[in-house]
C-alpha cells in the first residue's frame, strides 16, 4: 500500500481521527499564571502545549471567591482565554448536610450569581462555549465530602437546571457543556457507578460531559512511616525500583477506563473526559521523589496521553500546570515553575503535543509485542505533516528501527529527543532511520519543525 495519500483519505487500516483535547487544572498557582511576573512565560507554554481547556474552581481551593474578590476571579478566567483556552468552572463544594433544601438553594443560588457574572462580563457569545462541572470527588470524603449518588444526583440536577435555562439563548440548539461528577477514580472503589448512575437516571439533556480522574498511586513512593503519612489500613507501596513498575504499569489503565467510559456514553453526545491526570497524588517532593516532574514523569504522562487517545477520551487535564510555591519551594504537582520554568514532563508534553493534534490521523503500530516497555503514536494530517512518537517506559535504553513501524515515516528529517541522558532539555538529531531512547523518555520523528525551547 502506497503511504502517499490523498487529503480527507483514511490510510492505514484501523487509523482513526484524533479527538482528544488538551488541558490542565490551574488551582494553587493561579496568582502566578494570571498576575505574575512570568504570566506570559506561563500562558506561552501553555499554548505551545495546545491546551484548549483549563479548569478552575470556585468555593474550593484557595482560589480568589468569585464574590468578595471578583477583580481576582476575573483576571485568572481572563489569564485562560489570554493562553488561548476556555475554562472549566467547578462548583465545590458546601458544608454538609447535603440533603438539606435550604443548602442546596444557596449553594445553587451562588452558582448560578457566578454564571450571571460571567455572561455579564464576557458576554453570551464566549461563554456559552465553556465548560461547567458540578462537584469534585463526591465519593472521596476528604476532598468531595463522600455523598451518597442520590445526594449528588440532587445537587447536580438543581445546579443545572438554572444554569442551562440562562445559557439556551446563546446557545442556538446546541447542548451546554455541564457535567461532573469529577470522580475519585484512583483509591475509590466502584467509581464508575457514578458514571453510569448519571448517563442513566438524567436527562441526556442536562449532560454534556462526564468526568473522571486517576493517578498511577496515592501513597507516597518512599516509606509511609518516614513520612509520618497514615495510609488508613491499606499497605505501604513497594518503593523504589518497584514502585516505579508498578506506577508506570498504570498506564494502560487510562486506555480501558476511557473505553469503559466511552461506552457508557455512546451515542448521547456526551464528552468522555479525564479530568485529572498525574503520577503521585501529592505536593510533596519526599512523597513524589521527583515522579511526577522528571523522565520517569515524561514518560508515564506521554504513555498515559497515548492510551488515552486509544481509548477514546475527548479531554485530558493534568494536575496541574503551574506549581504552588509553598514552604520557599515549588511542589511537586506543577508542569511549570512559577517563574515559568518547564520541568521535564512539561517538555514531554510540548512535544506530544505539537506532533499529536486534534483532528490528525492517528494509528498505534505495534511491532515488538514482546516488549510491553515500548509505547507509540503515529500521527498525520490531511496537508501531508507526519510524525511519531515512541515512548520508552522502563529504564533500560531502547533502540526502535522506526520504519519497521512506520514505513510513511522515510520521509522525515528531523529526531526530537528527551530522555533520562538529555537532562532537562530537548536535544534535535538528524534522523536516519533509527531511534535510541536513553531510559524513561520519549523521542519524536518528524516532517515539519517545532518550537520547543
Amino acid at each position: 500500500m502506497s503511504n502517499r495519500q490523498r487529503p480527507g483519505e483514511r490510510p492505514v487500516p484501523g487509523a482513526q481521527r484524533m479527538q482528544l483535547r488538551y488541558g490542565f487544572n490551574e488551582i494553587d498557582g493561579w496568582a502566578a499564571f494570571s498576575m505574575g511576573e512570568h504570566r506570559h512565560l506561563i500562558q506561552r507554554r501553555l499554548k505551545l502545549m495546545g491546551t484548549e481547556v483549563i479548569r478552575l474552581f470556585v468555593f474550593d481551593k484557595p482560589v480568589p471567591d468569585p464574590f468578595g474578590q471578583w477583580r481576582w476571579f476575573a483576571a485568572v478566567v481572563q489569564a485562560v482565554l489570554d493562553a488561548g483556552a476556555k475554562p472549566m468552572i467547578t462548583f465545590a463544594k458546601f458544608a454538609p448536610p447535603f440533603d438539606r433544601p435550604a443548602n442546596i438553594s444557596k449553594f445553587v443560588t451562588r452558582c448560578t450569581e457566578v454564571v450571571w457574572s460571567c455572561l455579564e462580563q464576557w458576554g453570551g457569545e464566549e461563554v456559552k462555549d465553556w465548560y461547567w462541572c458540578v462537584w469534585n470527588e463526591p465519593n472521596n470524603a476528604p476532598i468531595g465530602g463522600g455523598l451518597m449518588f442520590e445526594e449528588y444526583r440532587r445537587i447536580y440536577e438543581e445546579v443545572a437546571d438554572p444554569i442551562i435555562d440562562m445559557l439556551a439563548p446563546h446557545l442556538g440548539g446546541a447542548k451546554p457543556k455541564i457535567g461532573g461528577p469529577s470522580i475519585d477514580g484512583t483509591q475509590q472503589a466502584f467509581w464508575m457507578d457514578w458514571i453510569a448512575r448519571l448517563v442513566a437516571d438524567v436527562d441526556n439533556r442536562k449532560i454534556g460531559f462526564v468526568n473522571w480522574h486517576m493517578y498511577a498511586d496515592w501513597r507516597p513512593a518512599a516509606p509511609s512511616k518516614s513520612l509520618d503519612f497514615h495510609l488508613n489500613g491499606c499497605p505501604d507501596s513497594p518503593n523504589g525500583e518497584a514502585f516505579k513498575a508498578l506506577a508506570m504499569a498504570q498506564a494502560p489503565q487510562y486506555e480501558a477506563r476511557a473505553r469503559g467510559v466511552a461506552q457508557l456514553v455512546h451515542g448521547r453526545d456526551i464528552m468522555n473526559v479525564c479530568g485529572e491526570v498525574n503520577t503521585v497524588a501529592s505536593h510533596e517532593f519526599s512523597h513524589t521523589l521527583g515522579l511526577n516532574q522528571n523522565a520517569f514523569g515524561a514518560a508515564y504522562y506521554a504513555s498515559a496521553l497515548i492510551h488515552l487517545i486509544r481509548g477514546g477520551a475527548e479531554l485530558e487535564m493534568r494536575w496541574t500546570a503551574t506549581s504552588k510555591h509553598w514552604q520557599g519551594i515549588d511542589d511537586t504537582y506543577g508542569l511549570m515553575t512559577i517563574k515559568g520554568e518547564p520541568t521535564t514532563a512539561c517538555l514531554a508534553k510540548q512535544l506530544f503535543a505539537q506532533h499529536v493534534r486534534r483532528g490528525d490521523w492517528v494509528a498505534f503500530p505495534r511491532r515488538c509485542p514482546e516488549d510491553p516497555h515500548l509505547d507509540a503514536v503515529v500521527a498525520w494530517s490531511d496537508a501531508g505533516r507526519r510524525s511519531a512518537v515512541f515512548v520508552n517506559t522502563s529504564a533500560a535504553p531502547r533502540t526502535v528501527r522506526a520504519l519497521d513501524w512506520d514505513a510513511g515515516l522515510a520521509d522525515c528529517t528531523r529526531l526530537l529527543r528527551l530522555d533520562a541522558g538529555t537532562g532537562n532539555r530537548v536535544v534535535q538529531e538528524p534522523f536516519s532511520e533509527t531511534v535510541a531512547i536513553n531510559g524513561y523518555g520519549i523521542a519524536v520523528v518528524s516532517s515539519v519543525p517545532s518550537e520547543i525551547e
